[in-house]
């Protein structure tokens, strides 16, 4: 299971151990991170739920649906992602995750 460190809206940090094989806005919002709104409860069509990401792992590739969205963001930066199409595994542990500003 990743651990993962998590600074909210506020500045806070906070860790987090996460249950593999979903999603790192699902695991967010287990921890009870309210700043993910994920208001279409992760079909990639909202990002409500975009973050940024510290990292120095690989992560899968962003689909065109995803970049599609975060370029309506005022918000985005180069590590920017939609937590919701983030699957969490082992190789993600270590992850530092910044949720972004809301649009």
């Amino acid at each position: 299971m990743p651990k993962l460190t998590i600074v909210n809206r506020a500045g806070a940090e906070s860790e987090i151990i996460a249950k593999t094989g979903i999603s790192l806005m699902e695991a967010l919002r287990e921890a009870g991170f309210d700043d993910i709104l994920a208001l279409c409860g992760g079909c990639c069509s909202c990002a409500t739920c975009h973050v940024y990401v510290e990292s120095a792992l690989t992560l899968p590739a962003m689909s065109a649906d995803e970049d599609d969205l975060l370029d309506s963001s005022s918000c985005r930066t180069p590590s920017s992602r939609l937590s919701c199409q983030l699957q969490l595994s082992g190789d993600l542990d270590g992850l530092r995750i910044i949720i972004a500003p809301e649009d």
